[in-house]
């Protein structure tokens, strides 16, 4: 089985650095090793700024990865032998037993068409009250022979035996002319008489037992009569009990109703399916319907968690769904330590920087590695949008050092590039209030529960065009939310300053003991403050834990 790829994803609602952090690490990573592929992802979905920056460097958007709980693609899928559905109960015995198995997907052209079991089949052996089944059944020929181990002798193998009953003809002539009717499939030895007395009364078939020889006069009269003669080296009631045996699959196989799982199926949520039937094997199936394979409960057990590696978050709330079922390898962060836990040791490497893609510079540098051009671009894209161009206070020399030399290996202005990244991060035009609510959205846990979101822009005019927006949104939503408060940040980027809205119960009250400032109809303007992770976030928990 190919080993699965390890997942490098940013959090939730992420930021240029996220999504650029995270793949600039996955680039690292795979340059550094041949044995495994890493492979970026985002959480959610890209705001503009973003776009801006992957159509403006060609760099191809990650793929969505909504949840990292263990689906049905992370089980061994068994590939169990498929087999169509004429073959007979015994060829599909034999394949059981020499496999091990207990169930047989039966396959036409890679679609799934039913399933037999080794119950399906011992069922079978109980329709001994109906000795025209084997008809019923449209049984070919070509399974009688081979079940019976025999030899055409007269016929077509590739006829299909469909009327008339199963017949031991033990008695002479003259009494079975009242027992066989047109149509019968007929067991019988050696004598010339009976055979002759089958075929004249209409038998659609003869099995000659114990390999008795058939004469050239009854195979003849056989032919003109459309009859069909088998040899078998067998007696009679060894031939009788096996004739069941030769019946299709496909007429005790299920194939109503079939409970089926799709490798994007949860665990969690077939566990609950697994338990409530009394089927041991449950095929999968493609989205195109295409037929996978076999699972069971016992290949829960030797399930694979999906591996991530996370980049900028370190916070429970933040990361993609299910990821306390993932197995974390590494967490590259610049936040404060939050609320995630893994379940073994972990690579943790955490800088008090600006940004996460200047963590992953230096660790191009440790490496030795050079930095591709599209790498350079992107890690000096995600250091100006996450310190506004060097003006927020979370920039540092470091920051600002990687951010130059990204800039020099790219052939990229910074100036330039930065206009055009804030300019396309706040054209807010065209979005809903829910989608500028949510581009640059984030949770937090302390004394209080509360969330905080925050656009920037190079433009005053843009900023209180969307106040009133936002301040309508957040008003009708607040009631909806599990947060204690909820506050939003309008950054204008120039004069380095933020108008701070806010709702819930001691959130002005908050704003008010934290900052020093005075609010207003769930609004206040607070000179110098620009940075969610290093001003507002820990100023508004030092103010919680006074209260």
């Amino acid at each position: 089985m190919m080993e699965k790829p390890i997942f490098i994803v940013g959090h939730k609602n992420p930021d240029t650095d996220s999504i650029c952090s995270a793949i600039c690490y996955a680039q690292l990573k795979n340059q550094l090793t041949n044995s495994t592929r890493y492979v970026p992802k985002r959480a959610g979905e890209i705001n503009q700024e973003t776009k801006y920056i992957l159509d403006r460097f060609d760099v191809k958007e990650p793929e969505y990865l909504d949840d990292v709980s263990p689906q049905v693609r992370d089980i061994d899928i068994r590939e169990e032998p498929r087999v169509t559905d004429n073959i007979s109960l015994k060829k599909a015995w034999y394949i059981m037993k020499s496999m091990d198995v207990v169930t047989l997907p039966i396959v036409e052209k890679d679609s799934l068409k039913g399933l037999i079991t080794i119950s399906d089949i011992a069922n079978s052996y109980m329709e001994i009250y109906d000795n025209s089944i084997i008809a019923k059944a449209k049984t070919p020929y070509i399974n009688i022979i081979e079940t019976l181990d025999g030899e055409l002798i007269t016929g077509d193998s590739d006829h299909i035996y469909d009327s008339g009953k199963v017949f031991v003809a033990a008695a002479n002539p003259e009494l079975l002319e009242e027992y066989i009717t047109p149509g019968d499939l007929v067991l019988l030895g050696n004598r010339y008489e009976t055979q002759l007395c089958a075929i004249e009364m209409g038998a659609a078939c003869l099995v000659v037992c114990e390999g008795a020889k058939v004469s050239l006069t009854i195979q003849k009269i056989a032919s003109e009569h459309h009859c069909t003669v088998i040899s078998t080296p067998h007696d009679t009631y060894m031939a009788a009990r096996l004739m069941n045996q030769s019946m299709p699959i496909r007429y005790f196989m299920r194939s109503d109703d079939l409970i089926t799982f799709s490798p994007d199926s949860l665990v969690d949520d077939i566990k609950h399916t697994m338990a409530s039937v009394r089927h041991r094997d449950f095929p999968v199936i493609s989205k195109n319907g295409k037929y996978l394979g076999m699972i069971s409960r016992r290949n829960l057990l030797g399930m694979e968690r999906k591996k991530v590696i996370l980049v900028d978050h370190n916070e429970r709330t933040q990361a993609v769904d299910g990821i306390s079922e993932a197995d974390i390898l590494e967490i590259i962060d610049h936040h404060r330590l939050g609320s995630l836990e893994t379940m073994s040791p972990v690579f943790f490497r955490n800088q008090p920087l600006g940004c996460t893609g200047t963590i992953i510079y230096q660790m191009y540098q440790e490496a030795g590695l050079e930095i591709p051009k599209k790498v350079a671009a992107l890690l000096c894209s995600a250091i100006i949008s996450d310190t506004l161009m060097f003006r927020s206070p979370t920039c540092t020399v470091l920051d600002q050092k990687a951010a130059e030399d990204m800039a020099k290996i790219a052939n990229i202005d910074i100036t330039e590039l930065a206009t055009g990244m804030f300019t396309a991060g706040s054209d807010f035009s065209h979005k809903t209030d829910e989608e500028i609510f949510y581009q640059d959205y984030k949770q937090f846990s302390g004394v209080h529960q509360f969330s905080v979101g925050q656009i920037s822009s190079m433009s005053r005019e843009e900023l209180q065009n969307i106040k009133g927006r936002l301040m309508s949104y957040m008003d009708k939503i607040y009631d909806m939310k599990n947060d204690d408060m909820i506050f939003f940040m309008l950054t204008n980027v120039l004069d380095t300053s933020s108008e701070l809205l806010y709702y819930g119960n001691g959130a002005e009250h908050l704003v008010n003991q934290a900052f020093g400032v005075t609010g207003q109809d769930h609004c206040a303007y607070v000179k110098g403050l620009v940075s969610r992770k290093k001003q507002l976030v820990p100023e508004l928990m030092n103010a919680m834990n006074e209260n």
